[in-house]
């Protein structure tokens, strides 16, 4: 009995060692992600007082962006990069990286949301997430000036230490392993897991993850992927989830006790990246500037550090 409890206080620590030393709540980027010069009083309580995507002041702002939330690592990168070439814009830059369909919800709300007591509203100038979205936008007079800046893969994100052992897309629908899964509602990013489950194991596999598995409360499904399912991860909540594989990357890149299982390319399936300018954009002309800058050169640099690839030639 001794020797048990031994080893329990022992198992505890070492996992209290590690989650202080991962970043197991968001945000996780220290507030790099903040592009407003004038912070004011920083007050941030893990877990209560944490909006993680919400960037920067809406006040003032001269180019708002909307943006999928899978590519907020991204950002800062990316801002900073833009406002040394257009210095006009430093520290007037506001952006918001929740999911595509949470986004689209707040544009249709007239462009207000609230999240907990505080209520924002702040029309955007830009719209990014994926080209079937934009491009639906476009005909229905939305958004104009589409480009495709982009592309990534899907990787199942998993703990470094793989207790369940899962190697394929195969296992998520064991009935052992607990999964994190985007919501098809609003993440968009669930059509291309649901391809790549049925391109796997067919529609029983489909339906074993994203029915079966939720009915039964195998499957949890999120509001925010990029944000709960490393959390779920990190806490023992869920043993998997399917996710970009740039994801993986980041939460790797911090230290998180995370890692990736690699999808072949024959069940794999790639999303493309897209952005334009709302046709009621209140700054169409710093729109456009930005959109031309994620096809620049040291855009595409930064993408590519944390995997995502270019458009491939012909479809530019």
């Amino acid at each position: 009995m001794k020797r048990s409890r031994k080893l329990t206080t022992l198992a505890l620590g070492m996992l209290s060692a590690t989650l202080a030393f991962a970043q197991a709540t968001p945000p996780w980027s220290k507030g790099a992600n903040d592009p407003a010069p004038e912070k004011g009083y920083a007050f941030h309580v893990s877990d209560i007082d944490n909006i993680p995507d919400i960037h920067g002041n809406p006040c003032d702002a001269k180019l708002v962006i909307f943006i999928g939330g899978n590519q907020f690592f991204v950002l800062p990168q990316l801002i900073a990069a833009f406002e040394e070439q257009h210095p006009e814009l430093k520290g007037h830059i506001f952006y918001e990286t929740l999911p595509p369909g949470i986004l689209r919800k707040q544009i249709a709300a007239n462009d207000a949301i609230t999240l907990g007591n505080l209520t924002i509203q702040v029309k955007p100038d830009v719209y990014e997430a994926g080209a079937r979205v934009l491009k639906q936008m476009e005909q229905a007079n939305q958004v104009k000036g589409i480009i495709q800046y982009a592309t990534n893969n899907l990787e199942i994100m998993i703990p470094a230490a793989n207790p369940k052992n899962i190697q394929s897309l195969k296992d998520m629908g064991r009935a052992d392993v607990a999964l994190s899964m985007p919501n098809p509602a609003w993440e968009s990013v669930a059509n291309q897991i649901g391809d790549s489950l049925r391109k796997a194991g067919g529609d029983s596999l489909y339906q074993a993850v994203y029915q079966d598995k939720v009915k039964n409360g195998k499957t949890v499904l999120t509001e925010i992927h990029h944000r709960q399912t490393p959390m779920r991860i990190m806490s023992g909540q869920a043993d998997a989830g399917v996710t970009w594989a740039s994801e993986v990357r980041f939460q790797e890149s911090i230290g998180n006790p995370i890692k990736g299982i690699v999808i072949p390319a024959d069940f794999n399936t790639t999303g493309t990246y897209a952005g334009g300018v709302m046709v009621d954009a209140p700054h169409p002309n710093a729109a456009a500037q930005w959109l031309a800058f994620l096809k620049s050169d040291q855009a595409q640099s930064i993408y590519h550090q944390f995997g995502f690839r270019s458009i491939p030639t012909a479809s530019k």
